[in-house]
């Protein structure tokens, strides 16, 4: 058996961020469709090394019948500088913008979350992309907008996921993953939107969605949808130019 951590060329101690980042940054190496060759030796590696990985139980498995065989067992986390707890002690956007993509990478999950949706809440002007390169903001936005549908924040999920769709179309990096992302913020904006927030935010997610090129189909449900929600917020006239766009790219 080899060694699953070395493949993805990660640490033994790595978490499931730095997996899944570690795993797609090789995939748009040995991929098929990015090398236009037949599946690699090395691609097929890749995937059976990332399937144990990104399984706890098989990644439990792994370590306990080969790594600690191999290894003289994890690294000691201990550290002379906290650097959480310096990051935490601070309050300007950088430092707590930093903080988030730290704990989402250091299985705090809970707290990543919770610490972005206050600077969204309190700060209006917050963005995590000012912070980072586009490729750290891409990869780990990525992943704190999954970690934002699984605790229901649908409103900030799929705002944070259009920044990465823009930044994408602006210049590719996800490349043979975008279908994933993209795919994520639709199902989100059609199945999770309406009803979780209020008719104000939800028209906003689906406004920003008419840009994000889905396709014809989806932007007249969107449309249909915002129509529906600017009546009951009592705006007849804009709803009713919104079915009249609808109508317009049915034809």
């Amino acid at each position: 058996m080899e060694d699953c951590y070395k493949i993805l060329g990660v640490r033994h101690d790595a978490t499931a961020a730095e997996i899944k980042r570690a795993y797609r940054k090789k995939a748009k190496q040995f991929h098929p469709d990015a090398t236009q060759k037949e599946s690699s030796e090395e691609f097929r590696r890749l995937v059976a090394a990332y399937e144990i990985l990104s399984d706890a139980r098989q990644r439990n498995i792994f370590d306990e019948s080969y790594y600690m065989r191999h290894t003289s067992g994890r690294r000691s986390s201990a550290d002379s500088f906290d650097y959480r707890k310096w990051l935490s002690a601070r309050n300007d956007e950088e430092s707590r913008a930093k903080l988030i993509f730290f704990d989402l990478m250091h299985d705090r999950e809970d707290d990543a979350v919770a610490e972005f949706k206050r600077m969204c809440m309190n700060h209006a002007s917050f963005r995590l992309s000012n912070w980072f390169t586009r490729e750290d903001f891409m990869d780990f936005g990525f992943i704190l907008s999954e970690e934002l549908v699984l605790r229901q924040e649908y409103y900030d999920a799929v705002i944070l996921l259009g920044q990465i769709i823009q930044m994408e179309y602006s210049y590719q990096y996800f490349r043979l993953f975008f279908p994933e992302v993209k795919e994520l913020a639709r199902h989100v904006l059609r199945n999770d939107i309406e009803g979780s927030v209020s008719d104000e935010l939800a028209i906003d997610a689906w406004e920003q969605a008419l840009d994000l090129r889905f396709g014809k189909h989806d932007d007249i449900f969107f449309l249909q949808k915002m129509a529906a929600a600017y009546e009951r917020i009592g705006d007849p006239r804009t709803a009713r130019i919104c079915r009249e766009e609808a109508l317009r790219l049915e034809q």
